[in-house]
């Protein structure tokens, strides 16, 4: 127990695959077998989710930096150490991951029926790997962690995938594997720089924060570092124009992928610009502000009208998680508080609303085998709890002031304006075209007459599917009415962010 006590975070990172292994080994020939391997991934995926609460009740709110630190020497020839910290930003984000796994795993019970000990353990080497990415506090590590996640969803989509699956796995490796690229040799640079600087090889997060890299425009040390950073995590949040992965990516990939990738793994590029991006180069985050703003606003824009467009029902959830990202950068770029908690808030609202949308086209599928928007209508008739989760999400996307997506995206527009007022219009203009597409997609699919005979039939969702989608409608009205819960924890956090910042390199 004094280990565990002292090593939280080590646990937290590595129990779900230590678990998904001895999964492995459990035989699963007849059908009381793979029952059990179901369950007994749960269970793993629920104690995981334990811990990040335990995690959440050992936190202390007021203080602002990482918490529950861990630190080994691991490589010391290149000043490499394995160190874990949490602090009130990351802290939520772990906490989602947690969360979305467990519902991805329950989710997956009659949705997956070939291979499925070695989906389940793919699964949870995911959440590893997204974990050991919130937590790390070494930039190696990090990115270990990061290129980690690559692997498992890769197979994610590319086994268990539509019929696309090949075509839409090899393009999302291809273009996360390429920003890794630029990322890491940036990485290497810094810890040369680090050498240099002060006589020793260091690649820990607050070691780089110290350099000093030289600034003069756009062709200077800091530009091209933060470019590289920035590009690799834009290609992950995804920002316009590099979003061409995701709608494939998601209208491939299972449901249970499709939650976790809207729901954490876009969450890291907004995550690595705080950590990273920001700290490291803020005379270049200056120098680009109006450049990334401006790509967030147009994001919101574009993704919302090219969700209108849209025929399929998960390809239209896709495009409005371009949108819903795009107040993520255009918040962190307005380099204020509001703005800045306004961008944390709404990673964490779009995990919960998307990451539910996912759920319940999952659920549609599954009856329907089809996600074409003209096979349905009037489907409230036959499944009324699914419609009334349905309507609840939705308005959850479109902000509806009472839940949680009205809180980020009020923010994010508040801190905007008072940076640069026209990129708080243009992205006010996207709210407006949110409402427009996703009631437009629910009037098509639920109301109505029911022209389709296949529709008469359908069952409501059942127990199982009840307990998958109540902790997310709970959280979309928790975070709705009580924000200030979630706020609290992060604040001291993101004001402690703000002054490195703000305070790295004499600015």
């Amino acid at each position: 127990m004094d280990w565990f006590n002292t090593h939280l975070l080590t646990s937290l990172v590595f129990f779900p695959l230590l678990w998904a292994a001895v999964g492995l080994l459990i035989p699963s020939s007849d059908k009381t077998g793979k029952s059990f391997l179901r369950y007994w991934y749960l269970f793993g995926s629920l104690v995981t989710l334990a811990v990040s609460f335990l995690l959440y009740f050992r936190f202390d709110g007021a203080i602002g930096d990482y918490q529950f630190v861990e630190s080994v020497s691991w490589i010391p020839a290149f000043g490499v150490i394995f160190s874990l910290g949490a602090d009130g930003i990351s802290l939520w984000l772990i906490i989602l991951t947690t969360l979305l796994t467990v519902l991805a795993v329950a989710g997956s019970f009659t949705a997956i029926r070939n291979s499925e000990k070695q989906y389940y353990f793919l699964l949870l080497a995911l959440e590893t790997a997204m974990l050991g990415a919130f937590c790390a506090l070494d930039v190696f590590l990090f990115y270990l962690f990061w290129e980690a996640m690559l692997i498992p969803m890769y197979f994610l989509i590319g086994i268990w995938g539509g019929p696309r699956r090949i075509y839409a796995s090899i393009k999302f490796f291809i273009y996360t594997a390429v920003g890794s690229l630029l990322m890491l040799v940036a990485i290497f640079y810094l810890a040369h720089q680090h050498k240099v600087q002060f006589g020793v090889y260091s690649t820990a997060f607050l070691d780089f924060y110290r350099l000093q890299i030289p600034f003069a425009g756009f062709v200077s040390a800091q530009s091209i570092l933060f470019l590289a950073f920035a590009f690799a995590f834009s290609i992950k949040v995804p920002l316009f124009p590099l979003h061409t992965w995701l709608p494939d990516a998601h209208v491939e990939a299972p449901t249970a992928g499709s939650v976790i990738l809207a729901g954490v793994l876009l969450k890291m590029g907004g995550y690595g610009f705080i950590r990273l991006a920001f700290p490291l180069f803020p005379d270049a985050v200056q120098y680009y502000q109006v450049s990334f703003m401006a790509l967030g606003a147009v994001a919101i824009v574009y993704g919302a009208f090219v969700a209108f467009a849209q025929k399929d029902v998960k390809k239209l959830v896709a495009y409005s998680s371009v949108s819903h990202m795009g107040y993520v950068v255009l918040g962190l770029f307005s380099l204020n508080a509001l703005a800045t908690t306004g961008s944390i808030y709404q990673m964490l609202s779009h995990g919960v609303s998307t990451g539910a949308l996912f759920i319940l086209v999952g659920m549609i599928y599954e009856r329907r085998h089809t996600r074409e928007i003209s096979e349905f209508g009037g489907i409230a008739k036959t499944m009324p709890l699914f419609a009334l989760a349905f309507m609840i999400i939705v308005l959850s996307s479109i902000g509806v002031p009472g839940t949680n997506g009205f809180v980020g995206e009020f923010l994010v527009l508040l801190g905007a304006w008072n940076s640069y007022p026209v990129f708080a219009v243009v992205a006010a203009v996207g709210v407006i075209l949110g409402a427009v597409y996703m009631l437009w997609m629910f009037q098509k699919v639920m109301l109505g007459p029911i022209t389709n005979e296949a529709n008469k039939v359908l069952k409501d969702i059942t127990i199982r599917e009840k307990l998958v989608l109540i902790p997310l409608l709970v959280l979309v009205f928790w975070m709705g009415v009580f924000p200030g819960f979630f706020i609290s924890k992060m604040e001291p956090s993101i004001n402690t962010y703000l002054s490195r910042v703000k305070t790295v390199q004499g600015k």
